[in-house]
């Protein structure tokens, strides 16, 4: 075979290969799959607001004895202990 009749062969098989391959594309339904993708998502936190207490040494005078002055500080003292650990659990909460 000489290079012309390769080339006359070649022209009328490319064409009938090139329907065929595009024929075949066309009858095949497209393949529909779910795919689940997770993603996480931002949710707002929704726990209870932790209410200031009334610290007890807000009350102190300064004629208030030391003793007085003394016992309403450690009550004072528990009571923010109390407190930061409601802000925490609140905190905790939310994560």
């Amino acid at each position: 075979m000489n290079y012309k009749s390769t080339c006359k062969i070649f022209q009328k098989l490319f064409p009938a290969c090139f329907l065929l391959i595009l024929a075949g594309c066309t009858t095949r339904e497209p393949e529909l799959r779910t795919v689940r993708v997770e993603v996480p998502v931002l949710v707002p936190c929704k726990t209870k607001e932790v209410a200031v207490p009334p610290w007890a040494a807000a009350g102190l005078q300064k004629a208030d004895s030391l003793e007085v002055k003394v016992r309403a500080l450690l009550a004072e003292r528990r009571q923010r202990i109390g407190y930061e650990r409601e802000l925490v659990a609140a905190v905790q909460a939310c994560r």
